[in-house]
Protein backbone atom coordinates (compact mmCIF):
# COMPACT_ATOMS: atom_id res chain seq x y z
CA UNK A 1 0.00 0.00 0.00
CA UNK A 2 2.96 2.38 0.48
CA UNK A 3 4.48 1.67 -2.59
CA UNK A 4 7.79 0.41 -0.55
CA UNK A 5 9.56 -2.67 -1.65
CA UNK A 6 12.23 -4.73 1.00
CA UNK A 7 15.25 -6.57 -0.31
CA UNK A 8 16.12 -8.82 2.46
CA UNK A 9 19.97 -9.75 3.99
CA UNK A 10 18.80 -13.46 3.63
CA UNK A 11 16.98 -13.22 0.40
CA UNK A 12 13.82 -14.92 1.91
CA UNK A 13 13.06 -16.94 -1.50
CA UNK A 14 10.37 -19.25 -1.62
CA UNK A 15 12.51 -22.66 -1.70
CA UNK A 16 9.39 -24.67 -3.20
CA UNK A 17 8.70 -22.16 -6.41
CA UNK A 18 11.06 -21.56 -9.53
CA UNK A 19 12.37 -18.20 -10.14
CA UNK A 20 9.71 -16.69 -12.36
CA UNK A 21 7.33 -17.89 -9.63
CA UNK A 22 9.55 -16.15 -7.17
CA UNK A 23 9.70 -12.78 -8.91
CA UNK A 24 6.04 -12.60 -9.68
CA UNK A 25 4.73 -13.78 -6.25
CA UNK A 26 3.80 -10.40 -5.16
CA UNK A 27 1.58 -9.46 -8.30
CA UNK A 28 -0.19 -13.22 -7.83
CA UNK A 29 -1.00 -12.03 -4.19
CA UNK A 30 -2.12 -9.04 -5.64
CA UNK A 31 -4.46 -10.62 -8.16
CA UNK A 32 -2.52 -8.72 -11.42
CA UNK A 33 -4.12 -9.74 -14.12
CA UNK A 34 -2.00 -12.80 -15.85
CA UNK A 35 -0.44 -10.93 -19.29
CA UNK A 36 0.89 -8.46 -16.42
CA UNK A 37 2.11 -11.11 -14.24
CA UNK A 38 4.17 -12.58 -17.38
CA UNK A 39 4.97 -8.92 -18.47
CA UNK A 40 6.68 -7.56 -15.77
CA UNK A 41 8.30 -10.64 -14.60
CA UNK A 42 9.79 -10.78 -17.54
CA UNK A 43 10.78 -7.41 -17.90
CA UNK A 44 12.52 -7.46 -14.43
CA UNK A 45 14.84 -10.92 -15.57
CA UNK A 46 15.60 -8.85 -18.74
CA UNK A 47 17.09 -5.79 -16.59
CA UNK A 48 18.92 -8.39 -14.07
CA UNK A 49 20.18 -11.33 -16.48
CA UNK A 50 18.04 -13.77 -15.18
CA UNK A 51 15.99 -14.82 -18.68
CA UNK A 52 18.08 -18.05 -18.90
CA UNK A 53 17.19 -18.81 -14.79
CA UNK A 54 13.45 -18.64 -14.57
CA UNK A 55 12.56 -22.29 -14.48
CA UNK A 56 14.84 -23.07 -11.98
CA UNK A 57 14.12 -23.23 -8.14
CA UNK A 58 16.76 -21.37 -5.82
CA UNK A 59 18.33 -24.53 -4.67
CA UNK A 60 20.14 -24.71 -8.26
CA UNK A 61 21.31 -21.00 -7.91
CA UNK A 62 24.57 -19.16 -6.84
CA UNK A 63 24.16 -16.74 -3.99
CA UNK A 64 24.09 -13.96 -6.38
CA UNK A 65 22.04 -15.26 -8.68
CA UNK A 66 19.47 -15.28 -5.75
CA UNK A 67 20.23 -11.67 -4.59
CA UNK A 68 19.44 -11.16 -8.44
CA UNK A 69 16.44 -13.10 -7.32
CA UNK A 70 15.31 -11.17 -4.39
CA UNK A 71 16.06 -7.76 -6.23
CA UNK A 72 13.75 -8.94 -8.87
CA UNK A 73 11.04 -10.28 -7.08
CA UNK A 74 10.87 -6.08 -5.59
CA UNK A 75 11.34 -4.68 -8.73
CA UNK A 76 7.98 -6.06 -10.34
CA UNK A 77 6.00 -3.94 -7.68
CA UNK A 78 7.55 -1.01 -9.36
CA UNK A 79 8.00 1.24 -5.88
CA UNK A 80 8.64 4.48 -5.37
CA UNK A 81 11.44 3.35 -2.29
CA UNK A 82 13.50 0.44 -2.31
CA UNK A 83 14.76 -0.62 1.14
CA UNK A 84 17.92 -3.21 1.11
CA UNK A 85 19.20 -4.96 4.56
CA UNK A 86 22.67 -5.42 3.79
CA UNK A 87 22.06 -7.20 0.68
CA UNK A 88 25.74 -8.00 -0.58
CA UNK A 89 27.05 -9.56 3.25
CA UNK A 90 26.12 -12.95 2.68
CA UNK A 91 28.33 -13.03 -0.72
CA UNK A 92 32.09 -13.73 -1.19
CA UNK A 93 34.34 -10.86 -2.01
CA UNK A 94 34.26 -11.09 -6.19
CA UNK A 95 30.53 -11.50 -6.13
CA UNK A 96 29.98 -8.25 -3.99
CA UNK A 97 32.39 -6.30 -6.50
CA UNK A 98 29.77 -7.79 -9.54
CA UNK A 99 26.59 -7.34 -7.52
CA UNK A 100 27.85 -3.36 -6.11
CA UNK A 101 27.95 -2.75 -10.06
CA UNK A 102 24.76 -4.19 -10.85
CA UNK A 103 22.68 -2.33 -8.09
CA UNK A 104 24.29 1.08 -9.65
CA UNK A 105 23.76 0.60 -12.72
CA UNK A 106 20.12 -0.36 -11.52
CA UNK A 107 19.41 2.75 -9.52
CA UNK A 108 21.03 4.59 -12.87
CA UNK A 109 18.57 3.13 -14.83
CA UNK A 110 15.26 3.25 -12.29
CA UNK A 111 15.88 6.61 -11.14
CA UNK A 112 13.82 5.41 -7.78
CA UNK A 113 15.59 6.06 -4.37
CA UNK A 114 16.93 3.18 -2.66
CA UNK A 115 17.54 3.37 1.13
CA UNK A 116 20.41 1.05 1.81
CA UNK A 117 21.50 -0.31 5.13
CA UNK A 118 25.50 -1.48 5.48
CA UNK A 119 28.64 -1.86 7.68
CA UNK A 120 30.96 -1.83 4.37
CA UNK A 121 32.24 1.84 3.94
CA UNK A 122 32.83 0.52 0.65
CA UNK A 123 29.47 0.38 -0.61
CA UNK A 124 28.69 3.11 1.60
CA UNK A 125 31.02 5.06 -0.33
CA UNK A 126 30.90 3.70 -3.86
CA UNK A 127 27.04 3.50 -4.16
CA UNK A 128 25.49 6.53 -2.38
CA UNK A 129 24.69 10.15 -3.23
CA UNK A 130 24.03 10.96 0.44
CA UNK A 131 25.29 8.86 3.14
CA UNK A 132 23.78 8.72 6.80
CA UNK A 133 26.44 7.37 9.54
CA UNK A 134 24.71 5.73 12.67
CA UNK A 135 26.51 5.27 15.80
CA UNK A 136 24.31 3.93 18.88
CA UNK A 137 21.33 4.45 17.23
CA UNK A 138 21.79 7.98 16.14
CA UNK A 139 22.93 9.99 13.22
CA UNK A 140 26.52 11.18 13.68
CA UNK A 141 26.71 12.74 10.03
CA UNK A 142 24.58 13.48 7.05
CA UNK A 143 26.95 14.43 3.51
CA UNK A 144 28.17 12.81 0.51
CA UNK A 145 30.84 10.37 0.20
CA UNK A 146 33.47 13.13 -0.20
CA UNK A 147 32.06 15.46 2.46
CA UNK A 148 32.63 12.82 5.00
CA UNK A 149 35.79 11.48 3.90
CA UNK A 150 37.75 15.22 3.67
CA UNK A 151 35.14 17.23 6.78
CA UNK A 152 34.09 14.80 9.17
CA UNK A 153 32.11 16.12 12.16
CA UNK A 154 33.68 13.82 14.98
CA UNK A 155 36.15 11.43 16.01
CA UNK A 156 33.24 8.42 14.66
CA UNK A 157 32.90 9.61 11.95
CA UNK A 158 36.50 9.94 10.93
CA UNK A 159 37.46 6.66 12.31
CA UNK A 160 34.68 4.60 10.41
CA UNK A 161 35.52 6.10 6.99
CA UNK A 162 38.50 5.67 5.48
CA UNK A 163 40.84 2.38 4.78
CA UNK A 164 43.16 2.13 6.45
CA UNK A 165 41.54 3.93 9.11
CA UNK A 166 42.81 7.45 10.47
CA UNK A 167 45.41 7.43 12.75
CA UNK A 168 44.62 9.30 16.14
CA UNK A 169 46.81 11.42 18.89
CA UNK A 170 46.91 13.81 20.82
CA UNK A 171 48.90 17.24 20.70
CA UNK A 172 48.72 21.04 22.25
CA UNK A 173 48.25 23.96 20.24
CA UNK A 174 51.21 26.17 21.03
CA UNK A 175 51.04 29.71 22.81
CA UNK A 176 51.22 31.81 19.73
CA UNK A 177 48.90 29.57 17.39
CA UNK A 178 51.17 28.79 14.51
CA UNK A 179 52.01 24.93 15.44
CA UNK A 180 50.67 21.85 17.06
CA UNK A 181 53.20 21.09 20.18
CA UNK A 182 53.97 16.97 19.99
CA UNK A 183 55.20 14.52 22.57
CA UNK A 184 58.70 14.47 22.50
CA UNK A 185 59.11 17.29 21.52
CA UNK A 186 58.28 17.06 17.94
CA UNK A 187 55.49 19.83 16.22
CA UNK A 188 53.71 20.19 13.12
CA UNK A 189 53.46 24.02 11.79
CA UNK A 190 49.68 25.34 10.47
CA UNK A 191 48.56 28.24 9.69
CA UNK A 192 47.34 30.93 12.24
CA UNK A 193 44.61 29.42 14.82
CA UNK A 194 41.70 31.05 15.94
CA UNK A 195 40.75 27.98 17.73
CA UNK A 196 39.14 29.04 21.14
CA UNK A 197 39.76 26.29 23.58
CA UNK A 198 37.95 25.53 26.49
CA UNK A 199 40.43 27.54 29.88
CA UNK A 200 42.94 25.38 31.51
CA UNK A 201 43.02 23.14 28.46
CA UNK A 202 45.40 22.88 25.59
CA UNK A 203 44.95 19.67 24.83
CA UNK A 204 43.67 18.23 20.96
CA UNK A 205 42.39 15.35 19.69
CA UNK A 206 44.43 15.22 16.24
CA UNK A 207 43.91 12.68 13.65
CA UNK A 208 45.67 11.70 10.38
CA UNK A 209 44.96 9.89 6.97
CA UNK A 210 47.62 7.07 6.61
CA UNK A 211 47.74 8.74 2.91
CA UNK A 212 48.57 11.92 4.36
CA UNK A 213 51.87 11.13 6.03
CA UNK A 214 54.73 11.14 3.64
CA UNK A 215 58.27 9.48 3.82
CA UNK A 216 61.13 11.85 3.54
CA UNK A 217 64.88 11.59 3.64
CA UNK A 218 65.83 14.43 6.11
CA UNK A 219 65.05 16.04 9.34
CA UNK A 220 63.54 19.28 9.49
CA UNK A 221 60.31 20.70 11.30
CA UNK A 222 57.11 18.66 11.57
CA UNK A 223 58.86 15.47 10.96
CA UNK A 224 58.09 12.10 13.25
CA UNK A 225 60.91 8.99 13.56
CA UNK A 226 59.65 5.75 13.66
CA UNK A 227 60.25 2.17 13.35
CA UNK A 228 58.74 -0.27 10.54
CA UNK A 229 56.99 -3.00 12.48
CA UNK A 230 54.96 -4.66 9.65
CA UNK A 231 54.83 -4.10 6.01
CA UNK A 232 52.01 -4.82 4.13
CA UNK A 233 52.39 -5.09 0.61
CA UNK A 234 48.88 -4.65 -1.85
CA UNK A 235 50.66 -4.46 -4.93
CA UNK A 236 49.43 -0.75 -5.65
CA UNK A 237 50.54 0.61 -2.18
CA UNK A 238 52.18 -0.47 0.82
CA UNK A 239 50.78 0.12 4.09
CA UNK A 240 53.23 0.67 6.74
CA UNK A 241 52.54 0.35 10.82
CA UNK A 242 55.21 1.94 12.86
CA UNK A 243 56.30 2.60 16.20
CA UNK A 244 56.60 6.20 16.89
CA UNK A 245 56.30 8.98 19.77
CA UNK A 246 52.65 9.37 18.64
CA UNK A 247 51.94 5.53 19.23
CA UNK A 248 51.59 3.38 16.50
CA UNK A 249 51.05 4.94 13.07
CA UNK A 250 50.01 4.03 9.96
CA UNK A 251 51.65 5.02 6.79
CA UNK A 252 50.25 4.51 3.20
CA UNK A 253 52.84 4.81 0.72
CA UNK A 254 53.33 3.40 -3.45
CA UNK A 255 53.70 0.35 -4.19
CA UNK A 256 56.95 0.23 -5.00
CA UNK A 257 58.29 1.65 -1.33
CA UNK A 258 60.75 -1.02 -0.16
CA UNK A 259 60.74 -0.41 3.52
CA UNK A 260 61.05 -3.54 5.55
CA UNK A 261 60.60 -3.96 9.50
CA UNK A 262 63.40 -2.72 11.60
CA UNK A 263 63.80 -0.10 9.05
CA UNK A 264 63.46 3.59 10.80
CA UNK A 265 61.74 6.15 8.76
CA UNK A 266 61.27 9.65 8.89
CA UNK A 267 57.41 10.66 8.40
CA UNK A 268 56.03 13.98 7.26
CA UNK A 269 52.49 15.34 8.24
CA UNK A 270 51.00 16.87 5.77
CA UNK A 271 49.34 19.55 7.86
CA UNK A 272 46.76 20.61 5.56
CA UNK A 273 45.11 17.63 6.15
CA UNK A 274 44.96 17.54 9.64
CA UNK A 275 41.99 16.95 11.36
CA UNK A 276 41.20 18.33 14.96
CA UNK A 277 38.96 17.25 17.74
CA UNK A 278 37.26 18.45 21.13
CA UNK A 279 37.69 16.09 23.95
CA UNK A 280 34.60 14.88 23.26
CA UNK A 281 35.38 14.20 19.71
CA UNK A 282 33.50 16.70 17.71
CA UNK A 283 35.50 18.54 14.88
CA UNK A 284 37.18 21.52 15.64
CA UNK A 285 37.86 24.13 12.73
CA UNK A 286 41.52 25.61 12.63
Amino acid sequence: ERKIAMVFQSYALYPHLTVRQNVGFPLSIAHRPKAEIVAKTQHAAAILHLEDLLDRKPAQLSGGQRQRVAIGRALVREPEVFLFDEPLSNLDAMLRVQMRLELAKLHRELKTTMIYVTHDQVEAMTLADTIVVMNKGEISQIGTPLELYHRPANRFVASFIGLPAMNFFSGKLSPDGTSILLPEGHSVPIRKSNIQLPPGTGTLGIGIRPEHILLVNDQHTGVVPGIVQLAERLGSATVLYCDTPLGTTVVQCGGNELSKPGDRVLMALKNDSLHFFDQLGNALQI
